[in-house]
């Protein structure tokens, strides 16, 4: 499959980050991107090209029509952690897709998700969209992530690294973490779409390094010239300060993957699968330092950092 193709691509998610950052990435290489859309969403960054269908996922004939004419499709679920809820997003994915004759679907999971079953709503309601999307029939391929380096350039993350030095993070200081960046992300996704032979494949991606806490405050010291160390947040406070702006079922789902990362129960699922992804989907994860050098830091402090 050739990229040099224009594509239409249905892209669930558009309005928030992630996805919002797979359309950008669309639309700049000429492919048409249509999205749902339930209200308007002033703190999103704008989408130019994008088309938008109103609806939400629980609205199969909305899913319908933001299917209509798709080639591909790209979803990421919003941050809803309820088992049915999630089921019946994918299951009207999936067969809004497979009517409208999809060729590839890429379902980006959002995380990483453990082997074996969890008691964890983060990991267990995306094993069940895989599991939807894989049963709808479309060929699919499904991307997971580790933590996006995005979420350190934050108003919870930024003011303290550039004033202070301070890294804090809801992840264990040795835990080896295989960030990715949001624009990274949509060099995969747009791979995932558009690369022969990986329909039917799960890849863990990520950068191609495995850092712990200490070895990513070193990138980012690298990156804004100045001495950083990481500090290990207890993923209660995480939970409890996200909860005031994303509200408390949601903070409660995402801070889930950081309380069961802070068991140790299994320390290497966020880290680097070892070439794999990169290798089939032909792509070059910018190193932390550099992608820490490219941000506007100074949005966070009238004092130069550099």
């Amino acid at each position: 499959m050739s990229d040099q193709i224009p594509m239409r691509v249905a892209v669930v998610g558009a309005t928030g980050f992630q996805g919002g950052a797979v359309a950008r990435l669309l639309t700049e290489r000429g492919h048409g991107v249509r999205t749902l859309t339930r209200a308007a969403e002033p703190d999103r960054p704008p989408l130019p090209g994008t088309s938008f269908v109103g609806g939400d996922l629980a609205d199969l004939p909305a899913v319908r029509r933001l299917m209509e004419g798709a080639t591909h499709a790209s979803v990421v679920m919003p941050l809803v952690y309820g088992t049915e809820q999630v089921r019946r997003y994918a299951r009207n994915v999936g067969e809004a897709a497979r009517e409208a004759g999809v060729r590839r679907l890429v379902f980006n999971s959002n995380t990483r998700i453990p082997d074996v079953s969890t008691n964890v709503a983060a990991f267990e309601t995306r094993r069940v969209a895989e599991e939807e999307l894989r049963a709808s029939g479309v060929p699919l391929v499904v991307l997971r992530p580790p933590v996006y380096l995005d979420n350190l350039f934050s108003p919870w993350n930024g003011p303290a690294l550039v004033s202070e030095g301070v890294l804090a993070y809801p992840l264990p200081g040795a835990t080896p973490t295989a960030w990715i960046s949001h624009r990274d992300l949509a060099e995969a996704v747009h791979a995932a779409l558009t690369v022969d032979g990986v329909e039917g494949e799960t890849f863990d991606i990520g950068g191609d390094e495995s850092l712990t806490g200490d070895e990513l405050a070193s990138a980012f010291a690298t990156g804004l010239g100045r001495e950083v160390r990481y500090l290990p947040l207890p993923p209660t406070v995480f939970e409890q300060a996200l909860s005031q702006v994303a509200g408390p079922e949601a903070a409660a789902g995402v801070a889930g993957i950081y309380h069961y990362m802070a068991t140790g129960t299994d320390p290497l699922l966020m880290g680097s699968d070892g070439g794999r992804a990169a290798n089939a989907l032909a792509l070059k994860p910018a190193p932390v330092d550099e992608w820490v050098t490219r941000q506007p830091w100074q949005v966070w402090s009238t004092a130069d950092v550099s």
